[in-house]
């Protein structure tokens, strides 16, 4: 079931205060050659979970801190967008639902994205089964799922573990990036933090409508 840009993603209470939300997933084309391959029910797909007005993805980059990021609904730059899907309903309220993905966001390091075992898909899976106890359609990673025959399918620009293109337009402040850090790599050097701090504010430098999620830290 498909999801309107008209149709509200929350319910409000007598006050006007959000209590639940749909859980939607905003599906994106990776490739042009989708609009063929979708016609053997394969594809190259981006996915992100929408929630209280919010989209949430994870993305590549090459330090232990947050992957998972915050866009506007079906406005994830880089790709094309296809369609939205209504997966259910939380009842999570806004700070909950912060809560919950932030803690997700601490499973979701940048440097764990792989491809095949750990995409953006896997995520948005594992967003919608813990939310609603539903998976995301097969369809929509059914070609990391068929994991060698993947590497042959997809564009040389893919072939990597790695995906580069996402860091690139997030946005995050500098305290962020060093809480990030010094919480996931306490036992490196003072230089090697700050080669990194460096490394992800150059990332980080561009667009402003895409933002890190701050992990949840560590108790």
């Amino acid at each position: 079931m498909g999801v309107g840009n008209g149709i509200s993603s929350s319910e409000c209470d007598d006050g006007g205060n959000k209590i639940s939300s749909y859980v939607v997933l905003n599906v994106y084309d990776l490739t042009p050659m989708n609009n063929y391959m979708i016609w053997f029910g394969l594809g190259i797909f981006h996915s992100g979970i929408e929630v209280h007005g919010k989209e949430y993805g994870f993305g590549a980059h090459d330090f232990p801190a947050s992957g998972v990021f915050e866009v506007e609904p079906r406005m994830c730059p880089g790709f094309i967008y296809r369609r939205s899907i209504t997966l259910g309903q939380t009842n999570m309220n806004p700070s909950e639902f912060r809560g919950f993905i932030e803690n997700m966001a601490s499973e979701y390091h940048g440097d764990t994205y792989h491809l095949i075992s750990k995409n953006c898909n896997h995520f948005t899976d594992d967003v919608s089964y813990r939310l609603t106890g539903k998976k995301i359609p097969g369809w929509v990673n059914r070609l990391a799922n068929l994991g060698a025959l993947c590497s042959c399918l997809l564009p040389e620009s893919l072939q990597v573990t790695n995906v580069k293109q996402l860091p690139e337009y997030h946005e995050c402040s500098e305290d962020e990036f060093v809480d990030s850090l010094s919480s996931a790599t306490p036992n490196e050097s003072p230089d090697r933090d700050d080669e990194q701090e460096r490394n992800l504010l150059l990332l980080t430098s561009g667009a402003v409508d895409v933002t890190f999620v701050k992990e949840a830290r560590v108790k």
